[in-house]
């Protein structure tokens, strides 16, 4: 099946006409190309392509490490296409999923588009998936010595690449794509890049021009098994993702549920992850190593770096699908530009800011209404990769008392009408920079993380 050359849909898409999400086949050839097909009932078909890299000197990867990451990625990439209908009934046609990888795939398709579900006014999606009995697995511990750092273009994976470059492993960046934030990353990182580009199927654009449902989906999780894939072919023994502890902080409830934008970041995500991951022979390690640590934390190490500034871009307007709505670098109106520069602010000076970012926002009393949202004052925090309310509120009381930043308006108005609302112990700076203790970074790394993200 290529779905590649279907025509786009005649008449209107009917979501609830659509009673079962096919996973169809899957492949992977010798030059590195993934096809990932999937169906909505016999009517619409798709097939996404991923072109992984596939490194000449690497060692021979095990074909059955292979083909159950391969399974692993088709499964977990299928969320992308079940959502434009997102049917009661799942078919597992390439085979059905082992207990870790079900317990996993039943968060994403139903915690994973929270969101989606919140937005487009549905309930939360429960589709019951197939099981399989998991193989015995014989336990292998095979020395850490070379981590795949999943690069984004952001402070993130940058924190992340240095923390993994001070522990003395070798560190080697991946990305699903070259947009200008994760090039100039790439560039200033002077590191192996192994680049990988993901190709959605043009048949799911047309789709949702034609009434499917549309919005967000857990993709650092489609992130994370394209980069198990890439790792296992590459020989790398590990995945460091980039996501903080804050990440793990919901937003909101729905339909009894509690709402998280960023829940294929979660802790509780990384673990089930982890444990599908575990369930494939010889497949590499996954965990963040970034989990010990708040967004404010990650931003007074990320301050310090400033080779970095002048290429990252956290804004997400940068990686619009579409080509024509993408931002060049800050949109400086989204809540992710207000929020990387309420928690920038209090590590750097006015000028050194407003370099990177173009503006200084917090001198712009339009801006109000958006930096006190990040506080949960008046609604729910954002749907975006922000941090938790608390955090912006450490950021403000630091602020507040920095005279660089005192007299800003945003700043003055900030500390006149929001910070009375909380109780100071509550956002306490210092407890939120202190690194916590639940986390799954290995020992080879914890001791780098302490070195970086420490006061």
């Amino acid at each position: 099946m290529s779905s590649t050359s279907q025509a786009p849909p005649r008449q209107r898409f009917d979501p609830g006409s659509i009673t079962t999400f096919r996973f169809v086949s899957r492949s992977l050839d010798a030059a590195g190309l993934v096809c990932l097909r999937y169906a909505l009932d016999d009517v619409h078909e798709f097939e996404e392509r991923i072109r992984l890299p596939r490194p000449v000197a690497a060692p021979p990867a095990d074909s059955q490490t292979i083909e159950g990451l391969l399974d692993l990625l088709h499964w977990v990439a299928g969320v992308s296409y079940y959502k434009a209908a997102a049917p009661p009934y799942v078919s597992c046609e390439s085979g059905s999923p082992p207990p870790e990888a079900r317990a996993l795939l039943d968060a994403l398709y139903s915690e994973g588009l929270g969101e989606f579900a919140a937005v487009n006014d549905l309930p939360i999606p429960r589709p019951a998936f197939p099981i399989r009995a998991r193989a015995p697995i014989a336990a292998t511990t095979a020395p850490l010595r070379r981590v795949l750092v999943p690069v984004g273009g952001g402070k993130d994976s940058a924190v992340a690449i240095e923390i993994v470059r001070r522990s003395g492993l070798q560190p080697t960046l991946f990305s699903i794509g070259s947009a200008p934030p994760i090039a100039g990353t790439v560039r200033v990182a002077e590191l192996p890049w192994l680049l990988a580009r993901r190709t959605i199927d043009p048949y799911l654009l047309a789709c949702n021009r034609a009434g499917a449902l549309n919005g967000h989906v857990p993709v650092t999780a489609i992130v994370a098994c394209a980069g198990l894939l890439t790792a296992a072919l590459a020989g790398i023994e590990a995945v460091a993702l980039a996501n903080e502890r804050s990440a793990s902080s919901p937003n909101t409830v729905h339909d009894g549920v509690e709402i998280n934008h960023q829940f294929s970041k979660s802790a509780r995500a990384e673990r089930l992850l982890s444990a599908a991951a575990g369930e494939v022979p010889g497949a590499p390690a996954l965990f963040s190593v970034l989990r010990p640590a708040s967004e404010l934390g990650i931003a007074r190490a990320f301050a310090g770096m400033p080779r970095y500034h002048p290429v990252f871009t956290s804004c997400n307007r940068v990686f619009r699908i579409d080509p024509a709505r993408r931002a060049g670098s800050w949109c400086l109106d989204c809540d992710k530009c207000a929020f990387v520069f309420l928690v920038l602010a209090p590590f750097m000076d006015p000028d050194a800011l407003r370099e990177i970012f173009g503006a200084d926002l917090l001198a712009d009393e339009r801006q109000y209404d958006r930096f006190a949202s990040l506080t949960g004052t008046g609604a729910h925090r954002p749907f975006e990769c922000v941090g938790e309310e608390r955090e912006s509120v450490a950021a403000t009381a630091l602020l507040a008392g920095d005279p660089r930043w005192s007299e800003h308006p945003v700043v003055r108005r900030l500390a006149r009408e929001v910070l009375p609302r909380f109780d100071p112990r509550d956002a306490d700076p210092a407890a939120i920079l202190a690194l916590g203790e639940q986390h799954s970074v290995p020992r080879e790394l914890i001791g780098a993380v302490g070195a970086v993200l420490g006061a």
